[in-house]
Order: C-alpha cells, then structure tokens, then sequence
C-alpha cells in the first residue's frame, strides 16, 4: 500500500460477503421468501426451527422475532436436515460452498427436533483491526460470546498472512467452521490450506499432522 508523506493511509471499507440465499434454500420455503427481503436481512445470526414451535430469527443485537404463526413439522426439519452436509459427531454439518452451520437437537432415539441455522459471513478490508496480531510472534487467544465475530477475524488473519504476507498457513478446522462445508474451502480463507477433523476426539492428531 502507498502512503502518502504527512497524509494518513488510506484504508479500505470492509466488504460482507454472506450467501444468504443459499440458507434459505434449505428452509421451508415460507420462511426463504420471508427473510430473503427482511429490512434487518444483513443483522440476521440464527433461524431457529424447532419441533412444534414457531419459527425464529435471532439478530446480532441480542433480539428476536417470530418469523410466522405456522408451528415447525417434523417433515419440515427432516428436509433441512437432508438439504446440507452429513452432520458430524457434533451434531453440526454445513452448507456446501458457504460459511453457514447448521446444529442438530436430537430426541434420545436419534430424530432431529430441532435446527439452529447459523448465518456465516466472510468481512475481507478490516487489516488495521489484526495488523499487530499479525506482526507476533506470541500464541493468540480469542474469547467472546458467540455471535461476536470471533471466528471472521480468524479467517481475515489467514487470508492475509497467506495472500498479502505470503506465509504458509494451515487450518485446523475441527467443525468446518472457518473454512466453510466441502472439499474445497471457502474463498475467505485466501490461499491457505485447511485439514478437517473426523471426530473432535482426533483434534490433536490432525494438529500433530498439520
């Protein structure tokens, strides 16, 4: 980057890339068309299905909504539930190509009861916010609750270090969280390589192998 001498640098506005749409293929179709032009669409966190209950949609500023009158059917969450990836061992699975999750409440036979959708963004421009963390040479730990932005800082420091900076970065990505669904990482993550985990047990094996 230029710098002009006795001008501040000038810094890039962060860029929200969400693939809404592609959550909303794996709801009930009412619910899709409802948020798909929801006024507060870009606040959206969690969609919230579960079991004879109205719909939810929860929002970055800690509120809720109902979403309809209509209570959730089994059949209903049982074909979200076979629209994404195979759930793990964490009862979480992903939308392919995209950074969304999806957590499964199970009944003590195995049927599914309940979904929380949670809506994955990628904000690419905001280096000012890690530039020191990017620059040490010293472990970091990232703590908050959820929802906060945690794990988007952690995809912009490996997009990065591995695209800008040049380092090899390798992601030990136990629930397909940082990098997206699939075979193929999310584009988020820049150039860096991502090692999925089986089974949460086998995390510091994956980490031994990256």
């Amino acid at each position: 980057m230029a710098y002009a001498e006795g001008a501040p640098a000038a810094t890039a506005a962060p860029a929200l890339h969400d693939d809404l749409d592609k959550l909303l293929q794996v709801l009930p179709p009412f619910l899709g068309a409802h948020l798909e032009a929801h006024p507060r669409r870009s606040e959206l966190l969690e969609i919230v299905l579960d079991l004879g209950r109205r719909p939810e949609a929860r929002f970055a500023s800690g509120t809720y909504e109902y979403l309809s009158d209509h209570e959730v059917t089994r059949d209903e969450l049982e074909a979200a539930a076979s629209a994404v990836g195979d759930f793990g061992s964490d009862n979480r699975a992903g939308v392919p190509s995209t950074l969304h999750r999806i957590s499964a409440i199970r009944n003590r036979r195995g049927g599914v009861v309940g979904l929380t959708c949670r809506v994955g963004r990628a904000v690419t421009g905001h280096v000012e916010m890690i530039k020191d963390i990017l620059t040490a040479s010293t472990p970091v730990l990232f703590l908050g609750r959820p929802g906060v932005g945690k794990t988007t800082v952690i995809r912009e420091i490996a997009r990065v270090l591995s695209e800008d900076l040049g380092k090899r970065v390798v992601i030990v990505d136990t629930s397909n969280e940082i990098g997206g669904d699939g075979d193929v990482p999310h584009p988020a993550i820049g150039a860096a390589r991502r090692m999925q985990v089986p089974d949460a047990a086998r995390q510091h094996h994956v980490m031994i192998e990256a």
